[in-house]
């Protein structure tokens, strides 16, 4: 159950209107629309709920022209979490379980576990919370407490929706969710402790129902061998059209092709969270190594300025594009002989993935998912997958970055690592059997 606006790019969508409901927030009934998401492609069903006054805008989350998040989101995400609970009941369909993620739509164990507990609709429906992003819990100002339609007591100090005197949304799902899952195993451990971001105690109680799975990734789409986006596709036996999409992406990008010169790539949010206080911090003997990088993304508005005044300092070593493109990210993947990834903190990551399929070892933070799928290149063995630094510290990644290109002149060496991470797989298949184990243990208890 989704927001319109949130899949209504997909162009294979065909809905069909199959019902007109409200619900009420902070007294008043406010109406939604429901339709039918028809798909060729998959064999479920997906129901889109439609509000043009709530999710008719032109950000998900944050005011584009502002940069700052919606005033109301709180009122947004509360009516999407009843129009979600009124709609099962119109359809007489009797959940299982249901799978909220993140701050937007923890509500929902909240609304069924309070005002909705007696409701035998829901008396047999189990609750599952999955944590994306410890960072992001969907904080608001009590004196807007009463437009939720919650029991009060809730918004008392150390009760399940209060929070140094905020309500937050995510602490609630916590408190009332059956379960939790998180996006690693690394990352279940880590928001226990000291990326808890204050909400450490409330997981800690919760301790055993905290899972970690991994996100999978979807190999019909990211895989050298069968990736429309990229120039030259490529494969584990086959590798020359590597080096063909580096030359494309170098060109497209004004940069020189020189011989032995590795490329990195970067694909992110530009944010602190994911290391460019160390790539900036690091800039000048970063840019004295024997490398390039390009960088693809958006984000705060002073790390933009900042990369792109670098990129012009370092013009024949940099290239910063501020925007985000998926046939450019593709590229990056594919053309780049190493992926950089420095996060500060990381619940799963999806590049470093795609970058092992793509046969560019990444560099990464030794974190959250990041730890739980790199593993350290060994020289002597010959066996890892990357190069991983276990502080967060500029010169710890540094070394690492010599490390790679170092290794990088060694030919079988190289090559030998590309195919250790092209050889891995992290395809949903196994996430799902684990989320699917988990939903069935949950049911038969």
């Amino acid at each position: 159950l989704l927001p319109l606006r949130d899949v209504a790019r997909r162009a294979w969508l065909a809905p069909i209107e199959v019902i007109h409901s409200s619900v009420e927030i902070d007294g008043k009934l406010k109406s939604y629309t429901v339709s039918e998401v028809i798909s060729s492609k998959d064999s479920f069903k997906t129901f889109v709920i439609g509000n043009d006054e709530m999710f008719g805008r032109s950000g998900l989350y944050v005011d584009p022209k502002t940069g700052k998040d919606f005033e109301d989101n709180d009122t947004r995400f509360s009516f999407f979490a009843k129009a979600v609970i009124d709609l099962a009941q119109k359809l007489k369909w009797r959940p299982d379980i249901i799978h909220a993620h993140d701050w937007q739509t923890a509500l929902t164990p909240v609304y069924l576990r309070t005002v909705e507990k007696d409701n035998q609709f829901f008396a047999k429906t189990k609750l599952v919370l999955t944590i994306h992003n410890m960072a992001y819990q969907g904080k608001f100002k009590t004196n807007r407490y009463r437009f939720l339609g919650l029991p009060e007591k809730l918004i008392y100090a150390t009760e399940p929706l209060e929070f140094y005197g905020e309500t937050n949304f995510l602490k609630g799902g916590i408190s009332f969710a059956d379960k939790i899952t998180t996006v690693s195993e690394t990352y279940a451990a880590e928001i226990q402790g000291e990326l808890g971001c204050g909400l450490e105690g409330v997981l800690q109680k919760r301790s055993k129902d905290i899972v970690g799975i991994l996100n999978g990734v979807d190999y019909s789409i990211w895989s050298p061998a069968k990736d429309n986006l990229i120039p030259f596709q490529f494969r584990e036996t086959n590798l020359t059209g590597k080096s063909k999409n580096k030359a494309a992406l170098l060109k497209e990008a004004g940069l020189s092709n020189h011989k032995g010169v590795p490329l990195f790539g970067m694909v992110s949010r530009l944010v602190e969270q994911k290391g460019l206080g160390l790539i900036i911090e690091a800039a000048e003997q970063l840019f004295s190594l024997n490398l390039q990088l390009i960088i693809l993304g958006t984000g705060d508005k002073k790390s933009e300025q900042t990369l792109k005044s670098l990129e012009k300092k370092h013009s024949d070593n940099l290239k910063v594009y501020l925007e985000f493109d998926e046939r450019r990210a593709h590229l990056i993947e594919a053309g780049s002989d190493i992926y950089l990834m420095p996060s500060l903190f990381e619940p799963c990551g999806l590049n470093q993935m795609y970058a092992l399929k793509y046969g560019t070892p990444p560099i990464v933070h030794k974190v959250g998912g990041l730890a739980d799928t790199i593993v350290d290149y060994n020289e002597e063995t010959e066996r890892g997958t990357g190069f991983v630094f276990d502080e967060f510290t500029s010169r710890a990644m540094l070394q690492s970055i010599e490390r790679a290109i170092n290794l990088f002149g060694e030919k079988r060496k190289w090559t030998k690592l590309m195919k250790n991470g092209m050889k891995q797989n992290y395809s949903w298949d196994k996430s799902a059997l684990k989320y699917s184990e988990l939903f069935e243990k949950l049911i038969e208890n």
